[in-house]
């Protein structure tokens, strides 16, 4: 399965998105609101400037106590943002996932973005194709006896 299999099936391709001078405090509302992670956060030219996950809003927290929710977006997303193209396979997102311990993946393709991936689509991608294959599976047996 590849990733443009996976965003055809999801309900919606928009991703929730943000800019770097709002504040931890709305971001978190956003996250909040939306029921997601993590939000993209975009420059003027609506290329992808960093995303704001959770963990990072977390991990602020630590760091900066009370003073989290007065900081800005900018202060507390990661730049270095991976991103996936619509024909990467479910195991190259897997390996990158894993091994870089993220969550969600921006899709873009001609330097545009295009949708998002996140671990729950990835999972659920990976139980499907699981299920599909042992009902192949089952069906081949049965039509054998």
């Amino acid at each position: 399965m590849i990733v443009k299999t996976i965003l055809k099936q999801k309900t919606s391709n928009e991703v929730a998105t943000t800019s770097g001078d709002q504040s931890i405090e709305e971001a978190a509302k956003l996250l909040h609101h939306h029921h997601i992670g993590a939000v993209v956060v975009t420059g003027a030219d609506c290329a992808i400037a960093g995303i704001l996950s959770e963990r990072d809003i977390v991990r602020g927290m630590a760091l900066q106590g009370d003073r989290v929710e007065k900081l800005k977006v900018s202060d507390l997303m990661t730049t270095n943002v991976l991103v996936c193209s619509p024909n990467d396979s479910l195991e190259k997102l897997m390996a990158v996932m894993t091994t870089n311990h993220i969550r969600h993946l921006p899709v873009v393709e001609n330097d545009r973005m295009v949708g998002i991936i996140t671990i729950g689509d990835v999972v659920k991608a990976r139980l499907d194709d699981t299920t599909m294959q042992v009902d192949s599976l089952r069906e081949y047996v049965m039509a054998a006896r």
